[in-house]
């Protein structure tokens, strides 16, 4: 049996604006595209969560920088500063640069927030699909880290609903029978990240459907609670 995994961008999700209906959008759009199946992954870019959620906030179009003042007041703390870059943790206990606030893909005079519960979202909009396709389907909400000690940017998970985050496979044997100890699959982000490639960075793509996920990766989970490491285990805070 050849594995293989079906990733389709969904083109047809209008603007978004506060206050509409983002899983009935997702789901006419994939009706109309590459109608969803039970199993089915929906990856779902956090710009768009954020705007629905009215999770914007003004900001002046002509100054680059006139977002930096917000920056802080998302943060739960500073980390490091160096020129206009402040890596930050956020309340999520995500680190990232400038608490995730973005202002690509969104008018020039407004700046995106990161949404405030991204396991929440997921949630939402997974039961709200759901009940339309008839059968289960998972959402990952998606957005754009660094890396600390590695250059380029990938999409990573900040919220899903419905799969589990963490593959653990501590206690299962290797190809070659030696028992694994440490090792903890970060699915969510491995799919969050496959799944940018054929949304791209600016090209408007704010869903893709990733289809043929292995069916026990689906239960519950929280990246809040399952992926961010916490300060008791990091080696680096």
């Amino acid at each position: 049996m050849v594995k293989r995994l079906e990733i389709a961008a969904i083109e047809g999700i209008p603007e978004i604006v506060p206050g509409d209906d983002l899983a009935g959008l997702i789901f006419d759009a994939c009706e109309a595209e590459y109608p969803l199946q039970q199993g089915d992954v929906l990856v779902v870019s956090q710009k768009v969560v954020s705007k629905a959620e009215n999770r914007i906030v003004k900001v002046d179009p002509d100054d680059p920088l006139s977002h930096k003042p917000l920056v802080v007041s998302e943060a739960k703390r500073v980390l490091r500063r160096r020129g206009d870059l402040i890596i930050t943790e956020t309340k999520h206990g995500f680190i990232c640069a400038n608490a995730g606030i973005d202002r690509s893909n969104v008018a020039p005079d407004v700046a995106a927030l990161l949404p405030e519960d991204s396991d929440r979202s997921a949630r939402r909009i997974r039961d709200a699909v759901t009940h339309r396709v008839g059968a289960p389907v998972a959402v990952i909400v998606a957005d754009t880290f660094g890396r600390p000690w590695r250059r380029g940017v990938t999409d990573i998970a900040l919220g899903c609903a419905g799969i589990l985050p963490i593959l653990d496979l501590r206690g299962t044997p290797d190809a070659l029978g030696r028992i694994m100890h440490v090792t903890e699959v970060c699915i969510v982000d491995e799919l969050a990240g496959a799944a940018e490639l054929i949304r791209g960075k600016s090209t408007g793509v704010a869903v893709a459907v990733v289809r043929g996920v292995d069916p026990q990766w689906f239960g519950p989970g929280s990246v809040a609670e399952d992926v961010v490491r916490h300060h008791d285990g990091d080696l680096f805070r």
